[in-house]
């Protein structure tokens, strides 16, 4: 079934899918694909693991439902967590695990039937492709000259696609309308947030296991006309540069970009939005990197504070723990830091590894009734090695390792 959406159909329209989604193969497949995501239970209070328990009823039920047109998409209940590095919030929609399991369904029949025509230079929510692909282009651009870019920041992207022009975008490619009808209930599910409820005119809930497809749907008409207009963007979601040979070119990219959101309903972002040449001082982010100097990378500012930010609740001076527990507490989050992070400098990594022995020396210091931080003389009583021993992954010894393992 794949082969055959992947190759195409007379015409690029898509007339008859509906029976792909309802397959009981197709749904017991993509609830094994919600279970391995996680997540939190949706309004229905109902998790995976109790989902689990009654799998054969659920499946059951979900294809009889979809058969007969009897289903209908719960409310999405929303849940605030911070942006990284940041204090404020940002909004995410939990549905429910049935209508994730649905929607993964969907995703799974429609998915090939875009991918195909998506733009080489798309790398977010894609199969096969990550940020460290999107990296290593950015990488490769700037050290071959494109040094003026274009960093553009799409103003709360995902809460204001049109619905309309996001569906008409949809039926160019699929005409069942059964799957139209399916895709139109998700972006109109109404929204729980504490006591308050509604139903949302634009966008599409962060959250949902179709918005990141959706997502890139909106966006695939920009993605084209970049690549018609000969300028090299490189784009992960909602979060794209344009790198360029010229100050010149950089201005008429960005023009294009704008002329381009104003008329699809969607705005830039008039503080976030601009043009820097990465070959000076000064540079960009992009997915948690800084750039500079024609391709020189590090984490930046905000990815070192969202990582403090998840460790701090781990170190606090309070801490009950034993030095072995919160080390086996904070290791798996440093491993995972440093798998994304580690082409960056050492010596932000070196500087992440003093703060956090100087969090676990303040610990020691108070549990030995002494005031203020772990500075000074509890270096000396707690010297490195002593955290070596613990087993605390460090991060600058982890880069050593590896680039001297690359070099062999």
């Amino acid at each position: 079934m794949l082969m055959a959406l992947e190759q195409g159909v007379k015409g690029g329209v898509w007339f008859s899918l509906i029976d792909k989604v309802w397959n009981p193969t197709t749904l017991r497949r993509a609830f094994e694909r919600v279970r391995h995501n996680g997540g939190a239970a949706g309004v229905d209070h109902v998790t995976c693991e109790q989902f689990a328990e009654h799998l054969d009823i659920h499946i059951e039920w979900l294809t009889r439902a979809l058969r007969a047109d009897r289903y209908v998409a719960q409310d999405v209940r929303r849940h605030w967590i911070p942006k990284p590095g940041r204090t404020e919030l940002r909004p995410l929609g939990i549905p429910t695990v049935r209508d994730r399991t649905v929607q993964t369904a969907v995703r799974s029949v429609i998915e090939p039937i875009f991918e195909r025509d998506f733009a080489a230079h798309s790398y977010g929510f894609r199969p096969g492709r990550g940020c460290k692909d999107a990296l290593r282009r950015v990488a490769t651009l700037l050290a071959t000259g494109s040094t003026w870019v274009v960093d553009a920041d799409l103003r709360k992207y995902f809460d204001t696609i049109p619905h309309d022009r996001l569906m008409a975008r949809i039926r160019r490619r699929i005409a069942d309308g059964r799957v139209l009808a399916l895709l139109e209930s998700w972006l109109k599910q109404g929204i729980m947030d504490g006591l308050a409820h509604w139903t949302p005119e634009a966008g599409t809930p962060q959250g949902a296991v179709i918005s990141p497809l959706l997502a890139n749907i909106y966006l695939d008409p920009l993605d084209h006309h970049m690549a018609a207009s000969h300028l090299e963007m490189v784009r992960y979601a909602d979060d794209f540069v344009i790198l360029c040979r010229t100050e010149a070119e950089a201005h008429r990219a960005l023009a294009l970009v704008r002329q381009w959101t104003e008329e699809n309903g969607l705005t830039l972002h008039p503080d976030k939005t601009r043009i820097v040449n990465a070959a000076e001082p000064g540079g960009f982010d992009f997915l948690g990197y800084h750039f500079e100097r024609s391709g020189k990378r590090w984490p930046s500012r905000k990815a070192v504070g969202a990582l403090r930010d998840h460790l701090r609740p781990l170190v606090r001076r309070s801490n009950g723990h034993s030095m072995e527990a919160i080390a086996r507490r904070v290791n798996p989050i440093l491993r995972g830091w440093f798998e994304y992070f580690k082409h960056g400098n050492p010596l932000d990594l070196l500087k992440v590894d003093a703060w956090l022995r100087m969090r676990l020396r303040s610990i020691l210091w108070q549990r030995h009734r002494r005031h203020g931080v772990g500075r000074g003389r509890s270096h000396s009583l707690w010297p490195n090695a002593y955290f070596h021993q613990l087993g605390l992954f460090s991060l600058a010894a982890a880069h050593a390792l590896a680039h001297q393992s690359a070099r062999r």
